[in-house]
């Protein structure tokens, strides 16, 4: 007979083999969201600025989240693999000017990247570490520069009114690819450009056309406010 000691190892070996397999759920694409400040803040339940001050009257990130074709998604899949604020130093200027916290009370950050790292990052740790991922993240931003692509075609954040199809057309056009909006509703109850998702590859390198979009809609004409 086997002694405790030899199926009490063995059973820590197969918890390992598991927690493994669940860190490494497989996806297919992933959703880069952005989002205007403007549009978030505008809400009857507004919002704080980072301890760093006002963000920058630009599109930023929201997150990097893994996604399968069936529109299901993977979320909080290593536990063992917490934030580690230490492993992003080197990123962590970059990210409070791209990847801004909103929430209140008024943060550094950390807790908002901690979250996105936590319910979606580990999903994706099996490709990207956590470095990788905000790397991915903070580059994915580079290459599509969501506020040039619509103020080009004309479409300012001045609290105007445009129409869908354009706000589409334009960051098609600009990145060659389309995208999802998705819209919040202001204080006064008019529908507003808040997000927009665009696809990725599994690698985190490159932009695809989406085989799936998020529930949800917006009317054929919304705001794009001030910030």
């Amino acid at each position: 007979m086997e002694s405790k000691n030899s199926i009490l190892v063995k059973l820590l070996l197969l918890l390992h083999y598991l927690s493994l397999f669940c860190a490494s759920q497989d996806f297919d694409f992933f959703y880069f969201v952005q989002q205007w400040p403007g549009s978030f803040c505008d809400t009857e339940k507004s919002c704080c600025y980072p301890t760093s001050g006002k963000p920058n009257a630009d599109f930023g990130i929201h997150g990097l989240w893994p996604n399968s074709n069936d529109g299901s998604f993977p979320s909080n899949c290593d536990p063992n693999n917490p934030f580690n604020p230490s492993q992003i130093s080197d990123l962590t200027s970059s990210l409070e000017s791209n990847w801004p916290t909103l929430a209140c009370p008024s943060g550094d950050g950390m807790t908002f990247w901690s979250h996105e790292w936590t319910k979606h990052g580990t999903c994706s740790e099996s490709v990207l570490k956590q470095h990788d991922y905000f790397e991915a993240a903070l580059s994915l931003r580079q290459k599509a520069n969501l506020l040039q692509a619509l103020t080009t075609a004309g479409i300012q954040p001045n609290g105007g009114s445009y129409s869908l199809s354009s706000i589409k057309g334009a960051i098609k056009d600009a990145i060659g690819f389309t995208p999802f909006i998705e819209c919040n509703v202001d204080s006064s109850g008019n529908s507003q450009l808040y997000q927009v998702y665009l696809c990725v590859n599994t690698s985190g390198s490159d932009f695809i056309d989406c085989s799936v979009f998020p529930r949800g809609k917006c009317g054929s004409n919304i705001e794009f406010p001030s910030f």
